[in-house]
């Protein structure tokens, strides 16, 4: 098996303006191309913000959004991911709210979806956003990759149940500056414990209110950070090897100890 080089892009966004970021992501996308990755990777919302209560944000499928994705995956050859507003083509009249689509476009246009299962109730997001349903993994050069959106990091059993099949964690994310120390620790803790490859996404500059640090990482099976950045644009990179992960795991070979219908046996004492 080869490695997968993969780049994750910290930016700022510029508010409710698709076309501002377009101009502003592709030369970054091609400088991350340039130095060989394979992957690149932009955050959550990253071609409006977070700002889900707009009524005019919602695109429609292969809406503009994606389309600029699927233009650069195709130009240069490589997968190009990252999340935005989008309505389902089987919603129905009287429920127009988008989801919030993580875009994975492979090298030939192909695109994987993944709907974000945990709006983020704290900030009211399933009041506009349709909740997705199913997880959804993608092959990449023999490295098994799981895609995920921001909230959904705090469901550790989520990621756990696809452990058994899956090297590498997606997560973009619009994850604020006040919370950083749980975004931090979560994106390392899913990685120790699912002895995989963890890519954490973040944004940084400010926007609807809150201030962004980034902080976006990417970290080994055994928990080492391998590239991280805050405060500031920069392009993180770092070749993921599914050899390392099933190294990993033969040697400490604690996942095949789960006992997953364990806890359908608890007692409760007075």
């Amino acid at each position: 098996m080869t490695t997968v080089r993969v780049a994750a892009i910290q930016h700022d966004i510029t508010w409710h303006d698709r076309a501002a970021n377009f101009e502003h992501l592709a030369p970054m996308i091609a400088g991350a191309v340039a130095s060989g990755a394979r992957v690149v990777l932009v955050s959550e919302t990253f071609s409006t913000g977070f700002s889900f209560d707009s009524p005019d944000i919602a695109e429609p499928e292969d809406g503009p959004s994606s389309q600029f994705l699927a233009e650069m995956a195709t130009t240069h050859g490589v997968w190009v991911g990252g999340s935005c507003p989008e309505i389902a083509p089987e919603a129905t009249d009287d429920d127009q709210r988008p989801s919030n689509v993580f875009v994975l476009v492979a090298p030939d246009g192909t695109a994987t979806r993944y709907r974000k299962i945990h709006p983020f109730s704290h900030a009211d997001e399933e009041r506009y956003v349709r909740a997705g349903t199913d997880f959804v993994t993608v092959d990449i050069d023999g490295l098994r990759c799981a895609l995920f959106v921001c909230y959904d990091l705090r469901f550790a059993d989520e990621f756990w149940a696809l452990a058994t099949d899956v090297g590498a964690y997606f997560v973009v994310a619009n994850w604020p500056a006040k919370r950083r120390l749980h975004w931090s620790t979560l994106l390392r803790a899913r990685a120790i414990e699912n002895q995989a490859y963890v890519v954490g996404v973040n944004r940084v500059g400010s926007g609807g209110g809150l201030d962004y640090s980034g902080d976006s990482a990417i970290i080994d099976p055994l928990g080492e950070v391998l590239a991280t950045g805050a405060g500031v644009e920069t392009v993180l990179l770092a070749d993921l090897d599914p050899a390392h992960v099933a190294s990993t795991r033969t040697h400490f070979r604690f996942l095949q100890d789960r006992r997953p219908g364990v806890t359908d046996g608890v007692r409760h004492h007075q």
